[in-house]
């Protein structure tokens, strides 16, 4: 089986790692800063932009393939896809020190996790004879 879906949404946020990686590298290149971000805030928000799109999305492509891989439809597929990349698309805007409780930050967090629960709640189900 192939898992075609599941790999136009790792495309796309493929994609999204490397504008945020430059955005990083580039703050870094500006500052001279090599190591963390030594109170810089604009390079800390980059680098936190960055770091939540890693600690989420390889994780959620890996429940979307499985949820790929038991033949579900593309609507569920699709709905789990685009909800967690309008999440990620979503979070950049959302996330500044100066606002902690932005509504974009919050609502794409609800949305990142959202799409975990149900990947994860089709993937149990279908794996108890649902």
């Amino acid at each position: 089986m192939t898992l075609a879906i599941t790999g136009i949404y790792a495309a796309i946020l493929g994609i999204m790692f490397v504008v945020l990686r430059i955005n990083v590298t580039i703050e870094r290149a500006k500052t001279g800063i090599s190591i963390m971000h030594q109170d810089n805030m604009v390079l800390a928000e980059k680098m936190r932009r960055f770091g939540n799109f890693i600690e989420t999305v390889p994780f959620a492509l890996v429940l979307l393939a499985i949820v790929e891989t038991t033949g579900a439809s593309t609507a569920i597929l699709h709905s789990v896809g685009a909800l967690l990349l309008a999440s990620r698309l979503l979070h950049p805007f959302g996330l500044n020190a100066e606002n902690g409780k932005n509504p974009l930050r919050i609502v794409s967090g609800l949305m990142t996790t959202l799409s975990f629960a149900i990947a994860s709640g089709y993937i149990l189900w279908t794996g108890f004879g649902g």
